[in-house]
């Protein structure tokens, strides 16, 4: 089972990694700012759910192996010919990010709820889904504040709220031997939401002058 939940997680770090230095690939950052941007959007959210539950140092820090995905990830995305793949064409962009995003959400939320299962003797439900929601929205927040962009959280379709509605699946379907069922259940619940919100331009209500 660990080894499932190590592969479920490095795609959840080469998915926000890419969302990441795609970023900043918009943006016109060099080699070493897309790498940092990749490197922070995988890695930004897994630190801050270790801080938050005691873990620390945090994984990151402990075992190379996500830095190094994510870095990797970054420079894939940087050769030339990707890169001019991506900025001249807007409709491959919007997906591709689209998609990046979404995986990362749904993979770190439901990693978040099964970090803090197993790291908090008697979880409440309360900080089974905020570390959940932490993980899952953390690194895109570190991302957008980073590109000197408003967080995507509070400008773009249903993306926190996906994360919970993910969240929350996740933790009432979570039963001893059954966690990957959970798992799986809360992540798809997170796909779905973020597919409807994308398809149909589904928005919370906004503030307004």
């Amino acid at each position: 089972m660990d080894m499932i939940l190590l592969a479920v997680e490095l795609v959840g770090v080469m998915s926000f990694a890419a969302s990441g230095a795609i970023t900043g690939l918009r943006k016109g950052m060099d080699l070493f700012g897309v790498c940092i941007l990749g490197l922070t959007t995988a890695v930004g959210g897994g630190v801050i759910r270790d801080v938050i539950l005691g873990n620390t140092p945090p994984a990151t820090f402990q075992d190379p192996i996500y830095a190094s995905v994510a870095v990797v990830t970054s420079l894939v995305l940087f050769l030339p010919r990707v890169r001019h793949l991506l900025m001249h064409n807007q409709p491959l962009y919007n997906f591709v990010m689209l998609v990046m995003d979404t995986l990362g959400l749904g993979i770190f939320t439901v990693m978040g709820v099964q970090l803090a299962y197993t790291s908090v003797p008697q979880p409440t439900v309360f900080l089974l889904v905020f570390v959940g929601v932490v993980t899952g929205v953390g690194g895109g927040v570190l991302r957008d504040m980073m590109a000197g962009d408003t967080p995507y959280i509070f400008r773009k379709h249903v993306y926190a709220s996906a994360s919970l509605a993910g969240a929350l699946a996740c933790v009432l379907l979570w039963l001893p031997e059954l966690e990957l069922y959970a798992m799986g259940a809360g992540a798809v619940t997170v796909f779905f939401i973020r597919g409807l919100s994308a398809h149909y331009r589904w928005n919370l209500p906004r503030s307004r002058d």
